[in-house]
């Protein structure tokens, strides 16, 4: 057999039919000949040819029911059929090829004809397939530029978080710890089914990394009030209010030169509302209980959870167990009660990430 060659299956009950078919096109293609549509279908369990010349009108198993079989399998259905039948009624030619057959050609036939015909078919279904390959693999080319933009944005953004936190002298681990606390709360939450309408609707990654920006806004204050190893007196805590104003301008301004508005929402949310409080005596706004997004409300449990177990220039780490008892006294005033009793549920595995982080 010429492995170069296109291989073609006649399929016919009809001895005489066979030998025209095949005489036609042997100098042509490698041909196999079956005399059945069962034997046929047998034989595809095996091997696939390129193409298939199939009879209508035999016994026990026609042309049509073995067509919907080939079609219903998808290991043969993209295999070109091409029937080859003494009836030339319309009727007959429009259900050939209403089941899937790509040609209906009418015996007697012409030699010239048929291979001209085979040749054509044969030809569609390689440029379809070149097709095929050709899209997989500028899909994988696309997919291959967009992880490496992502990462590079990633890698940007994470970078600025970083040496924005530097300023107030936090290691990066901070926004390590931060995101995988959040993923832990939202983990519970769904574990929970709470607020499900609005967590089904977010894109957990996107509001993780977007999480990075919650401080962004530090930028703008003096390193003076950000390093003073002493509390802050009423003048330069006001000005420390800044930041949350000032983030979400910058986030704003990074808006207007990108269309990833999801991403910039998220990050807008935590930037501006993670330090107001549920009695609506936090800052910027003033927001009050559900006034603030659930995105802010969770931040501000796990920013405030982080800051208590860290050392900073003017205050010793506090414990898991301190922290944690700060959180529930500063819950129904400082935090949302409903989130508090959340935290609670998950407070050993953030406790894991602050030993570990």
């Amino acid at each position: 057999m010429d492995t170069k060659r296109k291989t073609i299956w006649l399929v016919d009950d009809d001895a005489a039919s066979l030998e025209v078919g095949c005489n036609a096109i042997r100098g042509y293609y490698n041909v196999l000949t079956l005399d059945s549509g069962e034997k046929l279908l047998q034989a595809l369990e095996k091997n696939t040819p390129d193409l298939i010349l199939l009879d209508v009108a035999m016994p026990e198993m026609n042309g049509y029911d073995v067509i919907k079989c080939i079609k219903s399998d998808p290991a043969t259905a993209h295999i070109p059929v091409i029937f080859l039948t003494a009836k030339s009624d319309v009727e007959s030619e429009f259900e050939g090829l209403s089941l899937g057959a790509v040609d209906y050609i009418v015996k007697p036939f012409f030699p010239l004809l048929l291979r001209k015909r085979i040749e054509i078919h044969l030809l569609v279904e390689t440029q379809k397939q070149e097709l095929v390959h050709f899209n997989h693999r500028l899909l994988q080319m696309v997919e291959a530029r967009i992880f490496t933009v992502l990462e590079l944005r990633n890698a940007i953004l994470k970078t600025i978080a970083e040496l924005v936190e530097c300023r107030d002298d936090v290691t990066g681990s901070h926004i390590d710890r931060t995101q995988k606390y959040l993923r832990i709360f939202f983990d519970e939450l769904q574990k929970r089914g709470m607020y499900k309408e609005e967590t089904d609707s977010w894109d957990i990654d996107l509001v993780l990394l977007s999480a990075q920006l919650h401080d962004v806004g530090k930028i703008a204050i003096k390193d003076g009030i950000l390093k003073k190893p002493a509390r802050l007196t009423d003048e330069e805590f006001e000005e420390i209010k800044i930041h949350s104003v000032f983030g979400a301008k910058v986030i704003d301004k990074i808006g207007e030169h990108t269309t990833d508005k999801e991403f910039l929402e998220y990050a807008k949310i935590f930037a501006c509302t993670h330090h107001e409080k549920w009695d609506g005596s936090g800052y910027p706004n003033g927001l009050k209980g559900e006034e603030i997004p659930l995105l802010g409300r969770i931040m501000a449990i796990v920013d405030v959870y982080d800051a208590l177990i860290s050392e900073r220039p003017y205050k010793r780490a506090f414990t898991h167990e301190e922290s944690v008892s700060i959180i529930v006294e500063g819950s129904g005033r400082h935090f949302d009660p409903v989130m508090v009793d959340v935290f609670l549920g998950v407070a050993e595995e953030f406790e894991a990430i602050g030993v570990g982080g």
